[in-house]
């Protein structure tokens, strides 16, 4: 359910993103995760007849933006799973256990990147995702960036957006409970926003 999080999956886009600014990046230029301007959202079926929705925040980390040669380029991201978030305490809590995220245990979520590929705006990020000791790859489609513009003292700030699915199966993320009382496929969106180093 909550990969979507995951995704974490945030961080991935951020590097992507920056390669359209009308900022000049003659040289790879670092970026950081703004975790208090940045947050995954995400829904799962439940069965098979509504969508349950939830977010996960304290996304944190670093982007390596190469524009000359975005093969070059390099995401990592950190992802708190204590974050994560329906509206529904109980639920919430259920999450956290060892049904699921296990906090105690897991207590964040990674990802890395691994390709970015596209032109602005329809950007496409390949990472691995770790999620509850499990390492597979995800895919991230891109929506922006915006242009740098100058945030609180003179820092330059972009933001953009990223869709993916991640598949429970693949992460053995929830075994106990099986489809059709939970879906397989998270929905997510993450929304980020970063800052020059």
């Amino acid at each position: 359910m909550n990969r979507s999080i995951f995704t974490v999956i945030f961080g991935a886009l951020l590097g992507a993103g920056l390669m359209s600014s009308s900022h000049a990046f003659a040289q790879p230029s670092t970026w950081t995760i703004d975790k208090n301007h940045t947050q995954v959202n995400f829904y799962i079926r439940h069965l098979s007849v509504s969508n349950v929705r939830g977010s996960i925040s304290g996304v944190t980390g670093t982007v390596i933006w190469n524009d000359k040669d975005p093969i070059k380029s390099e995401v990592t991201a950190t992802i708190d799973t204590a974050t994560v978030s329906t509206n529904n305490e109980a639920r919430d809590k259920h999450l956290k256990s060892p049904d699921f995220f296990n906090i105690d245990k897991f207590p964040t979520m990674t990802f890395k990147s691994t390709s970015v590929t596209g032109l602005p705006g329809k950007l496409k990020i390949v990472g691995d995702l770790t999620l509850a000791g499990v390492t597979k790859p995800i895919t991230l489609d891109v929506d922006g960036p915006s242009a740098p513009i100058k945030g609180q003292g003179g820092v330059l700030v972009t933001g953009f957006s990223a869709t993916g699915t991640l598949h429970r199966g693949d992460f053995n993320f929830g075994p106990k409970f099986a489809v059709p009382m939970l879906g397989d496929d998270v929905i997510f969106t993450i929304d980020v926003e970063a800052k020059e180093q």
